[in-house]
């Protein structure tokens, strides 16, 4: 039997078509799904990650499309204001043969925390993060690179 493979519909390389194949890589870009770790919609949200955005129901979280593209949008904004000296140092660089890009930094920020990833380069890939379904940093900083999210302003301190 042949092995079928999911390939996300190709939406660009601008912040649409990231946040999409972010999306589709998350939840198969569906707004009303939970994994089976309790994260909630589309970009696979954690609870603790919507309180600090400033949602608190999980039920209406998950039942609202466009609050869930706004939280999206803080929260790559925040992650970019907290990631800013870091994507000045090294993008353009190699680590473990990974070109490192601002958007393969951000979509391993959703994946892991701004932290994990600061921890990530600053070790050129020694402190690597894995989450519970066994994708690592390395794997978004690859997946994710090329694409064109120049458009994200970093934001300091968003919220809903």
């Amino acid at each position: 039997m042949t092995e079928i493979k999911l390939v996300p519909p190709f939406a660009g390389t601008d912040f649409i078509g990231f946040k999409e194949a972010l999306a589709f890589k998350e939840s198969k870009g569906d707004y009303f799904v939970v994994n089976t770790f309790g994260y909630l919609g589309k970009y696979q949200f954690g609870m603790s990650t919507l309180e600090l955005m400033g949602v608190h129901n999980d039920q209406q979280f998950l039942q609202d499309p466009v609050l869930q593209e706004k939280v999206f949008q803080i929260n790559i904004a925040r992650n970019k204001w907290i990631l800013r000296r870091d994507i000045k140092r090294f993008v353009g660089k190699h680590i473990r043969g990974i070109e490192i890009t601002e958007s393969g930094m951000l979509a391993a920020a959703h994946l892991a925390g701004a932290g994990n990833v600061k921890r990530y380069l600053r070790s050129f890939g020694k402190k690597d993060v894995m989450d519970d379904y066994g994708t690592n940093i390395a794997n978004y900083l690859k997946e994710f690179s090329g694409y064109d999210i120049s458009s994200i302003e970093a934001v300091k301190n968003p919220s809903i």
